[in-house]
This record gives structure tokens, sequence and C-alpha cells, in this order.
């Protein structure tokens, strides 16, 4: 999930969880607390199933270590959530947006805490985590005007009878995060559900667990009922657990399109609805018209957010062969300015990649598009900092690539890495035809000063959120997601209500029965 285009004032006070000791600098946050969280607080395993190592992705030192939950921990913040779902679910839209609107209060006075949080967790830049702060505060914000907005409609029948319909909450919720946006996605997921009156149990991803708990304090404070917001720790076996728990009503998943379908797989078993917001190989096409500066600082945003690790990324840039030339002297220009680095410093535009599996993962794709005939125009190595205390970090350049074609794994395969492939075209048939073949359709955008071009271009776009003149640009207001494998239903926006939220539907007879019998 992409940067949101705020800005907040930066606000400064003291941390107010317990006990983690922030710095200026990466390589000193200490991290000692549980990071499951259920009813009051958070929770100590004491038999926990498995445990795993945290890291710092900036220093690749041990952060913490993830103690995984079993069945009798799911069972136990699954009371808490029914329990809680009792509560809030009979409370007026109004008392539930009175609760969301503290939280959010509250997420704006610790913005500058949480985000350094998670930029030890996840390797990005502050300059990013900032945002993402805000993006959850906006989202929560907005959902808190939605609860007291939900409503049924009336519809009169004959003889004075009529009918109606209530929006109803479903039950209890699970979220399921991915590690790229870890604080955001928990706002994103919790807001909707909550705002419709349903409780939630939320599994981060055991590579970035630290944040998602932080939100849970938060409502907690804001006086949501215990239990209303609850966190799991753990891997495979514990989102298994969640997805198969009968007193699931629905599962909200965000990460890679193998895991979306098991997760579909084990939701259907339970007739239970999902929200899947999956992986992308998007197209960003720059017809020879564009704006030139405004073409390349796109394509700069819709590759190298977040070290290019976001879903929605336009990584396939389809050039119109007049402008080629200009665009890739320019966009590489671009590129090798971007500082690289300590992601706590100010300067600093990319971080850390989240850990060494993946850095070497986003590493084989460049080895692998060199050996298919790509030609590097810069960037694609690991990258060494010079303060010494970062030699263990996951860095690498970020990477431009040329002369690639349709066919190469580069341009078929989701990277989910700081690498550009750039692709020449000549006709807006043909770029519309090699666009749209991939299985997925997350996201698409397109530059062109021609307004009738651009509209009847995104017409043709096979994909959920597309982009004219601009690239990564997520308001809470609008929906988030894909089509074809790249998701289903959407985040964000007024129609996520209906995913978070089930119709009934009353008929009021007010005469005699009319029986055949």
């Amino acid at each position: 999930m992409p940067l949101v285009k705020f800005l907040v004032q930066r606000l400064r006070v003291p941390a107010l969880w317990h006990e983690i000791s922030r710095s200026a600098s990466s390589g000193t946050m200490v991290i000692k607390d549980p990071l499951n969280f259920w009813g009051a607080g958070r929770v100590k395993l004491h038999d926990a199933a498995h445990t795993e190592a945290v890291y710092e992705p900036a220093t690749g030192r041990v952060l913490c270590q993830l103690e995984h939950c079993g069945p009798k921990e799911v069972n136990q913040a699954m009371l808490h959530a029914q329990t809680a779902f009792g509560v809030w679910s009979k409370m007026a839209g109004m008392e539930r947006a009175k609760v969301m609107l503290e939280a959010a209060r509250i997420i704006e006075i610790r913005r500058e805490d949480i985000a350094e949080a998670e930029v030890v967790n996840n390797g990005k830049s502050i300059t990013e985590a900032r945002l993402d702060v805000d993006s959850a505060r906006l989202c929560i914000e907005y959902y808190a005007g939605l609860a007291t907005t939900l409503a049924g409609q009336h519809v009169q029948l004959p003889g004075g009878s009529f009918a109606y319909t209530r929006r109803e909450p479903l039950g209890v919720c699970v979220g399921i995060g991915a590690w790229n946006y870890p604080f955001q996605i928990a706002a994103w997921k919790s807001a909707p559900a909550l705002a419709c009156g349903n409780s939630m149990v939320f599994k981060p991803s055991p590579v970035t667990p630290v944040t998602a708990v932080l939100l849970a304090e938060i409502y907690a404070q804001a006086g949501a009922p215990s239990g209303l917001y609850n966190i799991v720790q753990g891997g495979q076996e514990t989102g298994m657990l969640l997805c198969h728990h009968p007193s699931v009503a629905k599962v909200s998943f965000t990460g890679s399109v193998p895991t979306g379908k098991k997760i579909m797989e084990m939701a259907a078993s339970g007739v239970k609805p999902v929200t899947l917001e999956l992986g992308g190989k998007s197209p960003l096409i720059i017809f020879e018209d564009s704006d030139l500066e405004n073409a390349v600082k796109g394509a700069l945003m819709a590759n190298f957010l977040s070290q290019g690790q976001v879903c929605s990324n336009g990584t396939r840039v389809f050039v119109q062969r007049q402008i080629l030339p200009q665009f890739l002297e320019e966009v590489v220009r671009r590129t090798k300015t971007i500082q690289t680095g300590d992601p706590l410093l100010e300067q600093t535009r990319m971080g850390a990649l989240v850990n060494r599996p993946h850095l070497d993962k986003v590493l084989g794709f460049i080895s692998r598009a060199k050996e298919e005939g790509a030609r590097i125009l810069c960037g694609g190595e690991p990258f060494i900092p010079a303060d010494p205390k970062l030699k263990d970090g996951y860095y690498m350049s970020p990477c431009v690539i040329d002369n690639c074609t349709d066919d190469m794994t580069c341009v078929r395969e989701e990277i989910f890495g700081p690498v550009m492939s750039v692709l020449p075209f000549d006709t807006e048939e043909e770029v519309l035809q090699r666009a749209n073949d991939t299985t997925m359709g997350l996201a698409a955008g397109v530059f062109t000063k021609d307004v009738k071009r651009a509209h009847r271009v995104v017409e043709n776009l096979q994909a959920g959120t597309c982009f004219i003149n601009n690239y990564n640009i997520t308001p809470v207001e609008v929906p988030f997601g894909g089509y074809k494998a790249s998701g289903i239903g959407r985040e964000n926006g007024q129609v996520t209500i209906e995913f978070y939220s089930q119709l009934k539907t009353v008929v009021v007879e007010m005469g005699d029965v009319d029986s055949l019998f």
C-alpha cells in the first residue's frame, strides 16, 4: 500500500508505551514488552508454541524474540473479541465514532514515536513512515464519520405494509497484515470493521510485529471495550488457526497471491467472506506528449517508495519510443541521486529492505535479468553505508533496467524491490494489449496531456486502481483494490462498509395474512 499525500504538523511527546527506549539513529532501540495483546493489555506467553527472532533491517541486529500463538492463545483472543462485540455492536454509531476519533487524536500526538518504531522494524525512511502514520489516523477519522451514517432503506408495499433493511455488523473479524505497511494496514483493516460495530483479532506479519500492538494500546486508551481489538502474533500456523476458527465471521488479508489463495480456500470451508489485497505487476504508460519532468517523478514514485516493496508499484514502465532516450537519461540521473542509508536520518530517501532473504531474492531477479539480455543502467547492487553500525543492514542501490522484453522474468514476476523495468512502445493499441497481458490487475497509470486519451486508456486498463498523471496516491476517501488475481473486495472509501457489514431485510404486514391454505 502506497504513500499518502498528506502532511500533518509534527508533534513530539514522551513515549507512552512501556519499555521501548528510542534514539535519533538506528541500532539502539530496545523492545522488552510482549507483542501479543488481548483483553486489557499485552500478554506474555509462558509456553509459546514457537519463537523466532525479529530483526532491525537497518543494522541486521535482533530486536526481540517473537512468541507465536497456538490454539490456546487464539481461543483466548477470540473469547475476548466475542465479549467486546456484544458491547460494541449495541453502541450507537455516534458512541463508536467518539472512541475512534479519540484514537485518531492519540495517534496524532504519538506520530513521531510510532513512526520511529515503524522504521526500526520495517526499514523504510522516517519521512515515509510519518506519512504512513498519517494515513492510519486519517483512515480512522474517516470511518469514525461513516459510523454515524450507517442506515437501511424503507420500501412501501401494497395495503400499507412495508419493508425495511438494517445494516448490521458481521461479528468477530480477522485481519492478517503484511510487512511493508505494518501500522497503516492495521488501521486500514480495523477502522471500517470497528465503524460497522465489529470486533477484530489482528495478526501482523511475523517479520514486522512491533507497531500493531501500539494501535491496540491506543484503541484501549481511547475507551474501546476490553477485547475490541486484539493482536495475536505468529506465522502460517497461527494464520490457519484464525481462518478456521468457528467464531470468525470474516477474514481480511494483505499479502501475496499464493497465500491469498490459501486463505480463500480456508475461509470457504466455513463460508466466510474475505477481502484480499494481493500482489501486482502494474503498468505505467508514458506517452510522448507527457510532461517529462512529471512523468519521471511519477515513475520514481511508482517504483521506489518503501524500497520498492509496494504491491501497487508500476514496475513495468512503458515509454513511447519517441521520448525513450530523454526519459532514460533523466530517470537514471534522478535514481542515482536517491540517498540510501540510515532510515532514521532526515535526509535518507531509501532505507533497508525488510530482511536478508528478501534482499537476496531481489538481487537474484536482477542477476536473472542480466542473463536474459536486459541492460542494467544503474544500481542493482548491494549497498553498504559508511556508518559502521549499518554494515550488516539489508541495503541495495535502486535499479533501472533497460532493453527489456515482455517475456523476461523481471517483467512477468513481482520483484517487490527497488527495480524499474523500462519497455518501449509505439501505439496506444499495442501498449494496452501488453499492459493487460498479466494475471494481476492491482493498479495502472498513464501520463499524457491528452485528456481524451487519458480517460480512453484508463477505461481499457484491467486494473482496480488507476492513476492519471500521478502514481501511488491513495486518499482514504477512495476505494483501493484490484482486478483478476490481485484481490477481492476493497479497502478504504465508503464502499468498504459493505464488506464489513451484512444486510437484513424486514417485511412488516399491516393487514391480514393472505394464505393459500
